[in-house]
């Protein structure tokens, strides 16, 4: 199983055609579908950067008024609700792990949020910034990173030890 093409972004087909298990090739992890893919596009990834020198991965998710889960979480309040932002960022560290050549089913394993502020509809951007701080093939491929979410340039998340493995496919 051989990685297609090993980029250093990534745009909207891109991440769909990850979706589909087109981007990666067969035994990779998939990116979930829209409406729960929570960002448009990589805007940055490599394995040797970031805080911890073991990879990192940017991507940004624009933010307008009309998306789903504003008409849907808290009606005349409208929010992001917390666990998409914490799901993103798993989703992103499970796209490092099939990026670095590990096959497998991502599948999230913990972490630790901490809530600072929200992503409201009157917010335009979302940034992710992953650092990627533990990588492991094997026995299983398995990652860890801390991971920060902005709002229009503000931190509104923070988590640390962000843990994904990918399950062997059967």
């Amino acid at each position: 199983m051989a990685i297609i093409e090993r980029k250093n972004s990534y745009n909207y087909e891109e991440l769909l055609a990850s979706g589909r298990g087109d981007l990666f090739g067969e035994g990779f992890a998939k990116l979930p579908a829209p409406p729960m893919l929570m960002f448009d596009r990589i805007t940055y990834i490599n394995g040797d950067g970031g805080e911890y020198g073991k990879g990192q991965i940017k991507a940004e998710l624009d933010l307008n008024p009309d998306l789903w889960f504003y008409k849907c979480h808290f009606i005349g309040d409208p929010v992001m609700p917390g666990c998409l932002g914490l799901d993103a960022m798993w989703q992103m560290v499970g796209f490092f792990l099939c990026w670095s050549g590990s096959p497998g089913r991502g599948r999230a394993l913990g972490g630790e949020i901490k809530f600072t502020g929200q992503a409201t509809a009157d917010k335009k951007l979302l940034e992710y910034q992953v650092d990627i701080k533990k990588h492991m093939r094997k026995p299983l491929p398995f990652g860890v990173a801390d991971a920060i979410m902005k709002a229009d340039g503000e931190i509104i998340y923070k988590a640390k030890n962000l843990k994904v493995g990918l399950m062997p496919i059967e």
